[in-house]
């Protein structure tokens, strides 16, 4: 009674309806509200059309981390340098550094195939929400109920790839809502341009998350399908007037997990026990793979994307968890909660179902924060960085799950899920032993530091050091070889009975990484999810169902238009920087080297020509890559970061001094006809 006193005495329980700051929204394609539509046609006076949002959606393409589009009847692919750089990396050696020097194909006999690279059209959108929370209304306890929905996704997702779809059960609102993604797939995708790392990634680690940028953070490609480009059903044409200062823009993409809807517990979950292992591991990767890339160039370029993506994740998690240490973010955070906790309290109804759940919710992170360390350690981060142990790693858990009834295997291991796997694991992929060994080293040598007493870890180490461990299990396996891999997925039983040990290594830590795995499934999951989902139909029941979804890594709009901004200290930042800034910023030193292709071009160029910019548009990690679009639905630039201000948007969206950060497509333009002489790429794109 003491709570719902104090709750009361917040004077909240009048203020009901939603409201929503500024250009505020991760919003799904399937659920615009009209609230949305109205407010844009009375600021913008746009009108958001079905037949706007449907060009837009199958104009987008999901790149597996981030995000891009068709700029092209020909299936010409559009997304960020970075996105791409798996398949740039994957296609270099040390006679091609496509990375470092750039790539070309001026025809398309010279595209060349990226291995392993998929992209994904969202095709179609099914609401599946009660069969699967009816699949779990009749179990004795959360953590059955937790099992039945998952295995009711699981055969959701059977049914519908059984005519060769790419199909995927999507939880939204914590659990208030599932949904169906029916996707089409294309695993042919070509390189068609790449600039030079340096002029990609110009600022390098110290300018990510930052503005001003002088970026041309691009990449084309191309889809193909049955051996000819892919004609796709809509695709994005390019602006020939680009980017302009207050003009409405909108982005269509995949933005990754945000915690907008988490609850004080699970912020403070993440402030003090999720985050700081996390930077800790990282600070410890990039530590290791920093000293290797020293030794030489082809050291350097070994290591080059792998230290990029570990200091790109390091940077973010400085600026999640700089949001969570900051008293007044939590505080808002705070007032959110207990507003919402108020109107439930006020409700005879609501309270009888939902106000517990705030306290089990927090009892199940109490829990989670006990074994979360060791899962960290011996699953989550387990061989990060190391080729070899992943494939290890997913050949073992795919022989095993394979042998369960579908039901029953973890999630993304159904029989819907099988093709794909099995594409993963013989994928091309090239391997550097001596980076590998260093890498699955560093896993060992934590785990060893953390638990020097236990048992398994012992037997893995049985007397030797993580170093000696990881290098007799990278250059002893046969998992390079992708013929083996090959033999290996067409037959489990070869895997289990094989004596390869990268598969040894794995073997011996699976049983503690399958019982931590079991540990939160059975004792916190399941809580987890219950308490979740009912606090998401809480906030139905009081606000309505016109409020977003938190960010899931699967299409969403945002909006908003370019401007500048002014910082605390009164300095104003402009809205977008030119061509000619770059040259200026440049100092000849790494990370601020431009190319000599552009060196020698400079008078050619127009360098009042905008570059990148900035839009208050509502973004996410897995943003990287989508595309911005005017109201005509023309391509007039590309994401590819946010500021550090945007990254505390994660957990509360602000627009005072968040941004997302643009390239210009007037930029992308002037390069390509001036430094790269991309004639038949700026005839494709329709602006030559």
């Amino acid at each position: 009674m003491q709570l719902k006193t104090l709750l009361r005495s917040l004077g909240v329980l009048l203020v009901f309806a939603l409201v929503l700051p500024g250009e505020e929204g991760m919003w799904l394609f399937n659920r615009v509200p009209d609230s949305l539509r109205a407010e844009l046609k009375q600021r913008y006076q746009f009108d958001l059309t079905p037949q706007f949002l449907d060009h837009l959606r199958t104009g987008s393409v999901h790149f597996g981390g981030g995000s891009g589009s068709f700029v092209s009847p020909d299936g010409l692919l559009f997304t960020n340098h970075h996105v791409a750089s798996g398949c740039i990396q994957n296609l270099s050696s040390q006679a091609n550094d496509y990375m470092k020097d750039g790539f070309h194909a001026r025809t398309r006999e010279e595209e060349k195939r990226c291995p392993g690279t998929r992209v994904r059209v969202l095709a179609e959108i099914t609401d599946v929400t009660q069969r699967v929370q009816g699949a779990g209304a009749s179990a004795a306890d959360s953590a059955e109920a937790n099992r039945l929905r998952k295995a009711e996704m699981s055969k959701i997702e059977n049914d519908c790839s059984a005519n060769g779809a790419d199909c995927q059960v999507v939880t939204l609102y914590a659990g208030g809502r599932y949904n169906l993604y029916r996707y089409k797939e294309y695993e042919d995708v070509r390189l068609v341009f790449a600039p030079e790392f340096p002029s990609a990634f110009f600022g390098g680690d110290p300018d990510n998350f930052s503005y001003p940028r002088y970026c041309l953070d691009i990449t084309f490609l191309r889809a193909y399908e049955n051996g000819q480009p892919v004609k796709p059903e809509n695709y994005l044409r390019w602006s020939r007037k680009g980017a302009q200062v207050g003009e409405l823009q909108f982005v269509s993409g995949h933005p990754g997990t945000t915690g907008r809807l988490n609850t004080m517990a699970q912020l403070e979950f993440n402030r003090d026990v999720s985050y700081p292992l996390l930077l800790s591991r990282l600070a410890s990767l990039i530590a290791d793979a920093q000293e290797f890339a020293a030794k030489g160039e082809e050291q350097k370029r070994i290591a080059l994307e792998e230290i990029f993506g570990f200091q790109n994740s390091q940077k973010a998690y400085t600026g999640f968890l700089s949001g969570l240490k900051d008293p007044q973010l939590m505080a808002q955070k705070q007032q959110q909660e207990m507003k919402l906790r108020a109107a439930v309290s006020a409700s005879k109804e609501l309270e009888q179902k939902y106000g517990s759940v705030w306290t089990d919710l927090a009892e199940a992170m109490e829990r989670y924060a006990k074994i979360y360390k060791r899962s960290l350690l011996f699953e989550t981060y387990a061989g990060r960085g190391s080729t070899l142990f992943a494939f290890g790693k997913n050949f073992h858990r795919y022989a095993e799950e394979i042998a369960k009834p579908n039901e029953e295997r973890l999630r993304g291991y159904n029989d819907a899920a099988v093709p794909q796997i099995k594409r993963r694991l013989i994928r091309e992929a090239p391997v550097y032993a001596d980076f590998d060994a260093l890498m699955l080293a560093n896993t060992l040598r934590a785990l060893q530091e953390a638990y020097p007493d236990d048992p398994v870890v012992e037997k893995v180490l049985g007397g030797r050091t993580p170093l000696e461990v990881a290098t007799t299990a990278v250059q002893g396996t046969r998992l390079a070889d992708k013929k083996f891999r090959e033999e290996l997925a067409e037959d489990p039983a070869k895997i289990r009975q094989s004596d390869d040990p990268m598969l040894q290594l794995v073997r011996l830590l699976e049983p503690e990484s399958r019982r931590l795995i079991k540990e939160f499934q059975d004792n916190i999951e399941g809580s987890i999810t219950d308490a979740e989902t009912k606090i998401a139909q809480a906030r139905f029941g009081v606000y309505g169902e016109n409020d977003y979804p938190d960010a899931t890594l699967t299409l969403r709009l945002s909006f908003g238009p370019m401007r500048g901004y002014t910082e605390t200290n009164g300095r104003k930042i402009p809205p977008f920087t030119t061509l000619g800034q770059a040259f200026q910023k440049a100092t000849g030193k790494d990370p601020y080297i431009l190319p000599d292709s552009w060196l020698r071009s400079r008078k050619k160029l127009n360098l009042g020509t905008p570059f990148n910019y900035i839009t208050s548009a509502d973004i996410h990690g897995g943003n990287s890559g989508s595309p911005a679009v005017n109201t005509k639905g023309e391509v007039v630039g590309i994401v590819f970061d946010g500021n550090i201000p945007s990254l505390p948007n994660r957990f509360v969206y602000q627009d005072r001094t968040a941004r997302a950060v643009f390239v210009a497509s007037q930029g992308i333009v002037e390069a390509l006809d001036k430094i790269y002489n991309a004639q038949e790429l700026l005839r494709e794109l329709g602006v030559r």
